[in-house]
């Protein structure tokens, strides 16, 4: 895999939407991301560390590698984990990891799969990096859970550029419901997924600033001059459709969204 298979690009803004979705959604989605004291944990595709400090913070005693095909996301990363020392940062490419086979006692990978041409391949890597008996964690998302109040066609057609150009790329932004075929197809046994709704109305303040402005709108947001570019959209429909995601924000609005986390097992 190499940096261009990121849609959502490497700027700033999209490193700190990174880190408010994982500050919000580390109850749901981290509350059980715990492994046995003294394991050996492999983070692939760790970007700026968003999700490693929540991984981090879960398992103090155990020793955590961080893999990433950037060296600019990775130097975000280590900054952010500074003192932590059960952490260390490597760069590599996810098909071709720097690591021996059956190094590690379990897998972590996080919101990655979706950008990849070819997750099964991925997953059959990584299996051959776990130790017989070891476990791996994946987490994704999918675009096509989104149902929001009031609805709203423009909103959903900026949703749909989106998902169009993460395709483009060889991605798939409706991933996390294939997470079963995909962890079976891939060899691993015992595999088990766990959906996780993000609810989102008035009464949650924190969740409307936290998910439905900073992180989805957001996202949907950072890929404006590549729809614009491509022709998916005008200015004024583009407009519209933003507008239309930002009124699920408002007082009456409600917005909801389902990731996926999904755990398989290498049997020897």
């Amino acid at each position: 895999m190499d940096e261009s298979g990121y849609v959502h690009g490497y700027a700033a803004r999209e490193g700190e939407r990174l880190c408010d979705q994982a500050n919000t959604l580390s109850a749901l989605l981290h509350h059980d991301s715990v492994f046995p004291e003294g394991s050996e944990i492999l983070e692939a595709g760790c970007g700026v560390g968003a999700q490693t400090v929540f991984l981090a913070e879960k398992n103090p005693r155990s020793k955590i590698t961080c893999v990433d095909i950037s060296e600019k996301s990775l130097a975000e990363a280590r900054q952010k984990l500074t003192g932590v020392p059960n952490v260390t940062f490597k760069q590599g490419d996810l098909f071709d990891l720097p690591f021996p086979e059956s190094g590690f006692d379990h897998v972590f990978i996080c919101f990655v799969l979706e950008h990849l041409p070819d997750p099964v391949r991925a997953l059959t890597r990584l299996k051959r990096i776990l130790r017989p008996g070891g476990t791996i964690t994946v987490i994704e998302g999918d675009h096509g859970s989104v149902f929001f109040h009031p609805d709203n066609p423009d909103a959903r057609r900026v949703i749909g550029c989106q998902v169009a150009l993460q395709a483009e790329n060889g991605g798939n932004a409706n991933i996390g419901r294939e997470l079963y075929p995909l962890l079976t197809g891939a060899g691993f046994e015992d595999v088990r997924v766990s959906p996780r709704m993000v609810y989102v109305d008035s009464s949650r303040p924190q969740l409307v600033e936290g998910f439905t402005k900073n992180t989805f709108t957001s996202m949907i947001e950072g890929v404006r001059e590549k729809a614009l570019a491509r022709k998916m959209a005008t200015k004024a429909e583009w407009e519209k459709g933003i507008a239309g995601l930002k009124r699920a924000a408002e007082a009456d609005g409600v917005f909801c969204y389902t990731f996926f986390k999904a755990t398989g097992l290498r049997v020897p």
